[in-house]
């Protein structure tokens, strides 16, 4: 198999020129893009200038962009080797990866074992944050995904559930979520507890309708080999063999926080994750979240992974929306906090 080949000539002390060759023209077209929209997207995330003839492709500009172009085109082509599509989340997800790779001078985030298979799709990491998630979650028991909205903590999670149990390294998956307040007084809704419960959990539901066939998720859920239920009634339980979820989980209290750590049973894993910012509880409650976090700092085997802003992965505006709310709770209050 041939790769692409590449060699960079210094045209300044700033500046950098790279060639790459590509040996399936096939190719070509979905790894520029429908009208060379990969390409464009490149250009202007980068501020580099890309150039095309035939197989063979010419990146100029500023010299660390024009390497992290190299990279990532390369890393896009070897995914379409592979038989993975690529579109532009991907190739943003390459760009966020090769800045990181060339920032940190790290090897590849890109890798093969930074992902997830399941049923129906091949889930990737697409920012460095998501590839030390992916490393933790493969390699420890227990782990504490916190950051902003659209990093893609619970998704990478259920994605890890899911390759787990494809793989029979676990019997089941277990999901909760704190069900609308602390208190889940969930006798008021209408309805059975799947009725009461499915709304609060419908963003996992989401990411797992993602990876499993429709019949096959809807079969799971039947025989108990994906259960969802709220962390209240996880009391008493013993979860062994199993993949553990508490989603949204700075909407717990202490003692339940408490609780649900320790069903962690024999041949188990857990993932805590949660949004330490975005607390819902009544004024003046702790967050139990808040209170793991400092009790557990330190305790061998547990690994805590914080997104960033610059891991948000939906729509580019989530990254900005995020940022400017961290700048206005950063700032002084011009009442003095009143």
């Amino acid at each position: 198999m041939t790769v692409p080949s590449s060699a960079a000539v210094g045209v300044g002390p700033a500046e950098g020129r790279t060639q790459l060759e590509f040996d399936d023209n096939l190719l070509l077209p979905l790894l520029y893009g429908e009208r060379d929209q990969h390409l464009d997207r490149l250009e202007r995330q980068l501020g580099v200038s890309v150039a095309t003839r035939g197989n063979r492709l010419a990146i100029s500009g500023p010299a660390s962009a024009t390497e992290a172009a190299e990279r990532a085109l390369s890393q896009l082509y070897d995914r379409l080797k592979r038989g993975h599509a690529v579109d532009l989340p991907a190739v943003e997800a390459a760009i966020r990866l090769a800045e990181a790779e060339i920032g940190d001078r790290s090897p590849s985030l890109w890798r093969e074992e930074a992902a997830f298979r399941t049923r129906k799709r091949h889930v990737a990491a697409r920012s460095p944050g998501q590839a030390a998630y992916i490393k933790a979650l493969r390699e420890n028991a227990l782990v504490f995904g916190l950051g902003p909205a659209g990093t893609g903590k619970t998704y990478l999670a259920v994605a890890a559930a899911v390759d787990l149990l494809m793989t029979g390294r676990v019997e089941r998956i277990i999901l909760s979520r704190p069900a609308i307040e602390a208190g889940e007084r969930l006798g008021f809704l209408p309805g059975d507890l799947r009725d009461k419960v499915d709304p609060y959990l419908r963003p996992i539901f989401d990411a797992l309708n993602d990876m499993l066939p429709a019949e096959q998720l809807a079969k799971r859920l039947g025989t108990g080999e994906i259960e969802v239920a709220p962390i209240a009634f996880m009391r008493g339980r013993t979860l062994s063999h199993a993949f553990v979820i508490l989603d949204e989980a700075q909407n717990t209290t202490p003692v339940q926080m408490k609780m649900f750590l320790t069903r962690l049973g024999e041949g188990s894993r857990m993932v805590v994750t949660g949004d330490p910012t975005q607390v819902d509880l009544p004024p003046g409650a702790r967050s139990g979240l808040a209170e793991a976090l400092e009790v557990l700092a330190g305790v061998d085997g547990i690994v805590i992974v914080e997104f960033t802003d610059r891991d948000v992965v939906r729509h580019e505006f989530v990254a900005r929306i995020v940022r400017a709310y961290e700048a206005r709770d950063r700032a002084p209050r011009a009442d003095g906090g009143q």
